[in-house]
């Protein structure tokens, strides 16, 4: 069954919107800046790439209040998802929301805790619940949108977006739904996330101007920026889609999910289970290694993470097809990565352009795979890759086509 992609919408660091995001990426900008105020005080890394957008202004005080801001930030995804897919009239049992995260409404759960700790528990929100619970975000959106075909909340760390995105193209396959509204949504930029993050050494140090931290694939990197966003994509069986004469991005032509089974956050080194889920996601869509143009990579800038995803690349792909990391702009969006990712990889077919992957001045010489650096390159894209890999051994390969 052909599944297209009818719609997309994101908010990052770049601002609201897929044109923000775009235009952000190939003009080479980071979103990473010092994070300033007397609550980062004491941590080893104050830096990060924050959505620095006004959300209460887009969504209306009323709303706002009653929502955590990783809830604020899919709900304007989809709006302005939905919206570009032409506010499709579908029937409620038929329209399904898939969104991932993972962690959920952190920012509400510590404050919350403030509150309980300072004021006592009789000024605790009554809407606190409603508010950090993980699956709040799909929730709400099944609700703004009326989706009676299920809300689902797959929360596998740093693939929970694209995790969402596969579970929404399996509903469709299965003939449970013909609408999906995924995708995925973070906003885990709190001090509590950043001081565990820098203790595992998995936060990028700084050496300098903020926006060089993030070295995917480069010699001297040494970990990852972590950012704030959501993307959300609307999901739609082809034959629905074309009956409406909706306009499809791309097609959702596979997908694949395994997992290392070797670490709870450690990357399985040999890069086994990635190279399956590369090779799965190509089998689904029926399509070979030699097809496949372009590799949005998961690339972090982690020493051993970036180099077992390079090698699953070169071993299933070889090491001529054109490969991107948008976190070196953008930061790692945790649970929201894989969704806004995906938007990027569509844009990458629609556009015929790679974003180039910032502050690959030395690239790592155990690494081969050919990565786009230096300013974006012009290429015709037919099928591309987006990797989603995640703590926990989390593996999830798209495989999008014209």
């Amino acid at each position: 069954m052909q599944i297209s992609i009818t719609g997309y919408g994101a908010v990052t660091s770049f601002g609201l919107g897929v044109d923000a995001l775009w235009s952000g990426l190939l003009e080479g900008r980071s979103g990473a800046r010092d994070l300033e105020g007397p609550v980062w005080e004491g941590l080893p890394v104050r830096i990060a790439a924050p959505v620095t957008a006004d959300l209460e202004a887009e969504l209306g005080h009323p709303k706002a209040r009653q929502l955590d801001r990783s809830q604020q930030l899919a709900l304007i995804a989809a709006a302005e998802a939905w919206r570009d897919a032409g506010s499709p009239e579908v029937e409620p049992e038929r329209l399904a929301v898939a969104v991932g995260t993972g962690i959920g409404g952190v920012n509400t759960l510590l404050g919350q805790d403030d509150v309980l700790e300072s004021r006592g528990a009789r000024r605790v929100s009554p809407r606190a619940v409603p508010m950090l619970m993980p699956n709040g975000a799909a929730a709400q959106l099944s609700i703004e949108y009326g989706a009676k075909a299920g809300a689902f909340t797959p929360v596998s760390a740093c693939a929970s977006g694209a995790e969402a995105i596969t579970m929404a193209a399996r509903l469709i396959a299965c003939d449970e739904a013909d609408v999906v509204i995924a995708g995925g949504t973070e906003s885990a930029v709190v001090p509590l996330t950043m001081a565990s993050f820098a203790q595992a050494t998995a936060l990028a140090r700084p050496d300098g101007d903020p926006a060089t931290v993030s070295r995917p694939f480069s010699a001297d990197r040494r970990g990852f920026l972590l950012g704030e966003g959501a993307g959300i994509v609307i999901l739609e069986r082809a034959d629905h889609a074309a009956a409406r004469r909706a306009r499809a991005h791309a097609e959702l032509a596979g997908w694949a999910v395994t997992s290392d089974a070797y670490h709870i956050t450690a990357t399985e080194p040999s890069g086994a289970q990635q190279v399956r889920a590369i090779r799965g996601s190509l089998r689904r869509a029926g399509l070979s290694p030699s097809d496949v143009d372009h590799v949005n990579a998961h690339a972090t800038g982690t020493p051993v993470g970036d180099l077992s995803e390079a090698t699953a690349i070169e071993e299933v792909l070889g090491t001529g097809v054109s490969v991107t990391a948008p976190k070196s702009a953008i930061g790692h969006l945790f649970g929201g990565a894989g969704a806004v990712e995906t938007i990027i990889a569509v844009k990458t077919i629609e556009d015929g352009v790679i974003p180039a992957t910032l502050n690959l001045d030395e690239p790592d010489p155990q690494i081969h795979v050919d990565v786009v650096s230096g300013t974006p390159r012009r290429q015709e894209v037919r099928v591309a890759l987006n990797n989603s890999f995640g703590f926990g051994g989390q593996n999830v390969t798209l495989a999008l086509t014209k």
